[in-house]
């Protein structure tokens, strides 16, 4: 048997009227310290952001999305926050926040393989 190790998620979602509180899930961002990652996964369909009456375009969504990517991978290239260390880019990454695109709580698993596990949640809880 495999050893498992802690790893953390949360679900990035598109709340495109803050006020009414409705999201679509759009990504992963899952950290695990033993395995030293940190990596952010999305997937927008324009239609899905349609049905909530969304006047953002995708693509405007995609830019901020394609940031918190850049962001969980570190590197200047991600400005003063991608020069943390990874916990404190997870911990800054899901801060709760009164924007269009947020983070639900943190939530921990085990896991033996944090690639692995974050193609799971895509694929359970975005795609």
């Amino acid at each position: 048997m495999q050893d498992r190790h802690l790893f953390e998620y949360a679900v990035i979602r598109v709340v495109p009227r803050v006020e009414r509180e409705e999201f679509i899930n759009v990504g992963i961002i899952l950290y695990c310290a033993k395995f030293k990652y940190l990596k952010a996964a999305f997937h927008v369909e324009a239609d899905r952001l349609k049905a909530l009456n969304c006047e953002l375009e995708a693509s405007v969504i995609e830019d901020n999305l394609k940031a918190i990517v850049n962001i969980g991978q570190g590197g200047k290239t991600a400005g003063p926050i991608g020069m943390l260390d990874l916990a404190s880019r997870f911990r800054w990454l899901t801060a709760t926040r009164s924007t269009v695109v947020q983070c639900s709580k943190v939530h921990p698993g085990f896991c033996v393989d944090p690639e692995v596990t974050l193609n799971q949640l895509m694929e359970a809880l975005v795609l």
